[in-house]
């Protein structure tokens, strides 16, 4: 069954706190970014996890692979469960970062690639010079990372998780932001889905935030959630 993920997307220590207790067991997984990783600092890792929750520190990695590598033995070190890179780091980047998280043992965090973020399209690609289409695009990026870099999954919009399933095969984790309940506002996402569509198509983890953190009752709103997730069981 794929599992919900809470964005921590908050300024401070403090609000990372008391939305943790808010959602109560509600929710057992957090992503924590790059907003509340550089105002608050590994601390901010370590007070979740201490509240036997697990982390997703999604700080999108991309740098020579030597220092890609430290940095992932690092978040081992705190205990992370997933651990991002950038895809287009290259082979060797990504290879050195799925190489240091095994060498960690039993606390091994497992790496995920982002293809592409979920709020570029065809036109932001252009932008960069990436002329082939955007499918084509996070396909080829994704089995780079998986089937030749030895990554665990990636991360994908849920327009992909489709097509990337049936390429990766079952055992590759589909990690999927920019995921909305119905009638949901999208915000800044210009690729998104159901959490009931994205978790049929092959998601093994949804990330929300949003819908979760502004919703009236955030833990209602993450049960319901849950709750539309079961129904592809």
């Amino acid at each position: 069954m794929a599992e919900l993920i809470v964005a921590l997307d908050v300024s401070t220590v403090a609000e990372a706190d008391a939305l943790v207790a808010r959602l109560g067991d509600a929710v057992t997984f957090y992503k924590i970014g790059l907003e509340l990783f550089s105002a608050e600092g590994p601390d901010v890792v370590r007070r979740v996890t201490a509240q036997g929750k697990r982390v997703f520190l999604d700080l999108k990695l991309h740098d020579i692979p030597r220092t890609v590598a430290r940095a992932v033995t690092a978040g081992a070190a705190l205990g992370v469960s997933l651990m991002t890179v950038h895809a287009s780091g290259g082979r060797a980047m990504i290879r050195a970062a799925a190489e240091a998280a095994r060498a960690c043992g039993a606390s091994a965090p497992r790496i995920l690639a982002v293809t592409a973020l979920t709020s570029l399209d065809q036109c932001d690609l252009t932008d960069l010079g990436i002329t082939r289409p955007l499918r084509e695009h996070v396909t080829a990026m994704g089995v780079l990372a998986v089937s030749e870099a030895d990554a665990d999954g990636i991360v994908c919009s849920p327009q992909e998780v489709a097509a990337m399933r049936a390429v990766l095969g079952p055992g590759a984790l589909l990690v999927t932001p920019g995921v909305r309940p119905a009638g949901a506002a999208v915000g800044d996402q210009k690729r998104v889905a159901t959490p009931a569509a994205a978790v049929r198509d092959g998601s093994t983890h949804l990330v929300i935030g949003r819908p979760i953190l502004e919703a009236q009752d955030p833990r209602a709103a993450a049960l319901a959630i849950r709750a539309e997730m079961r129904l592809t069981d």
